[in-house]
């Protein structure tokens, strides 16, 4: 059973940086493709970023291009997202994601369905 645990969530004012973590229990090969994804209270889950841990090859939501950045530590199985110039709209609880299988484009790296395995999820607030 792979087990994601995200961290490093809180409260921030805007113009404000956080960095979150995931923590993942498997190895690279048997969840190819991770990535965050994020709710806020009323809207649909949207995607953020994704990457694949070998080759890295990260897309992002247009969105969020330039703001937010997302890395990996393949040897520690963590997966980071480093958020800058943080805005309200941003506020959202932010979950980290796995796939079981790899896929390629942007159209697949977007869908939740894609994802086999779920984080509880973090929250950010964007507030002053």
């Amino acid at each position: 059973q792979v087990q994601l645990v995200e961290s490093g969530g809180g409260l921030v004012q805007p113009g404000g940086s956080l960095r979150l973590s995931c923590a993942v229990s498997s190895r690279t090969f048997t969840t190819p493709v991770v990535g965050w994804f994020r709710q806020a209270p009323g809207k649909e889950r949207e995607f953020v970023a994704g990457v694949r841990w070998i080759g890295g090859g990260s897309l992002f939501a247009d969105s969020l291009k330039g703001r937010f950045a997302i890395s990996r530590d393949s040897a520690k199985n963590t997966l980071f997202l480093q958020m800058n110039s943080l805005k309200p709209e941003d506020t959202a609880v932010y979950y980290c994601a796995a796939s079981g299988t790899m896929f390629d484009g942007f159209d697949a790296f977007t869908r939740h369905a894609n994802y086999d395995y779920w984080g509880r999820g973090t929250q950010v607030t964007v507030s002053s």
